[in-house]
């Protein structure tokens, strides 16, 4: 009996040496981007995005195996220019299948940057879980002179295996900085220091490894958001119409036309109309066609009932939220609810 209980003893001591030195289990999902581009030379900006393969763009980064247990998967293999509902619906899933139902500890997507800040925020709102998620992407192609890649999927995995980034929502990790999905903003379009953290700054960095946070989203997200994706197909349409002097109404007719369920202003200043645009829109509204307000200023809140009484229209003020992220909040909104009232409150806690 007592060579026994030696023997558990052992056993039990060998399973929890194990487990204290086994790796934080991280899948890394490829949809595409610059960082999977191919450029004609080393030294040109001529390239096609989204040419290698996941398997390609872990053997570039063999140091990641330092820190994590590895896997990928190719989800998509696309240019984010040419993201869309469907693949964001996939991609949501995914994630959610793997932190929630195959034990992953944390989740890196490789992306392009064009609307990387939109997939984010779409994660952010639609993951059911507090692990890591992580964006990563490049401003150079995978064969170009000081690529930015590999460092920034490095970072990536090391965001993701941290327990600082637990609980945080999604980010988005690039040029050595963690940004918040809300707030994250590419302001250049070719510079790798291009992503910004808007008026509130970076969430955090990465440093030798180590993830460093400097403060925590305030908004809802990820767990705490209401917003479930899993039993839909598709999403409702929304679009974005750009405000300037001048500005023509077709446009906005033409989403009316084609019975959008949703328009997006990019518009002047503290979200202003152009005159005929704003008449196209006041019917549309009426119609049942929800209309948001946001800016084409790159900082600044859109103002709820400021130079336009929103609670006489019924329009919807997207605060802090730029237009293309606003549509993403307007997307998952519609699909809870068409009152403008609630809707408007889901733009203040999100």
């Amino acid at each position: 009996m007592k060579q026994l209980k030696s023997i558990l003893l052992v056993a039990t001591a060998l399973l929890v040496t194990v487990s204290l030195n086994a790796k934080p289990k991280i899948r890394i999902i490829a949809t595409g981007g610059t960082i999977a581009g191919v450029s004609t030379t080393s030294a040109s900006s001529a390239y096609t995005a989204g040419q290698v393969g996941i398997q390609t763009l872990l053997d570039a980064v063999p140091q990641i195996l330092n820190l994590a247990d590895i896997s990928g998967e190719q989800l998509v293999n696309i240019g984010s220019q040419d993201m869309n509902d469907e693949v964001w619906l996939k991609l949501s899933k995914r994630v959610n299948e793997l932190l929630n139902k195959e034990g992953y500890d944390g989740v890196v997507i490789t992306h392009g940057t064009d609307t990387m800040e939109e997939t984010a925020y779409f994660l952010n709102l639609t993951v059911k879980s507090d692990k890591p998620v992580i964006l990563a992407g490049s401003m150079r192609p995978s064969n170009a002179i000081s690529a930015d890649g590999p460092a920034n999927l490095y970072n990536a995995v090391a965001a993701a295996v941290s327990p600082n980034c637990k609980g945080m929502g999604v980010l988005c990790c690039m040029n050595n900085q963690l940004l918040d999905a809300k707030t994250v903003i590419k302001t250049h379009t070719i510079d790798c220091d291009t992503f910004e953290g808007g008026p509130s700054g970076i969430i955090g960095y990465v440093y030798n490894g180590e993830a460093h946070l400097l403060q925590s989203p305030i908004n809802r997200h990820t767990k705490n958001s209401v917003f479930d994706v899993s039993k839909l197909e598709e999403l409702p349409k929304v679009g974005i119409v750009y405000g300037y002097a001048n500005a023509s109404p077709l446009p906005m007719k033409a989403f009316v036309d084609a019975k959008f369920d949703g328009i997006v202003l990019a518009g002047v200043g503290d979200g202003n109309f152009y005159k005929d645009v704003f008449e196209v829109a006041v019917e549309a509204q009426k119609e049942g066609i929800q209309i948001v307000r946001s800016s084409r200023c790159p900082t600044g809140p859109t103002c709820l009932n400021s130079e336009v009484d929103d609670e006489k229209y019924h329009f919807v003020a997207a605060l802090d939220l730029n237009p293309q992220k606003a549509r993403v909040l307007l997307m998952l909104a519609l699909t809870k609810t068409r009152d403008w009232q609630e809707i408007q409150k889901f733009f203040m806690e999100y």
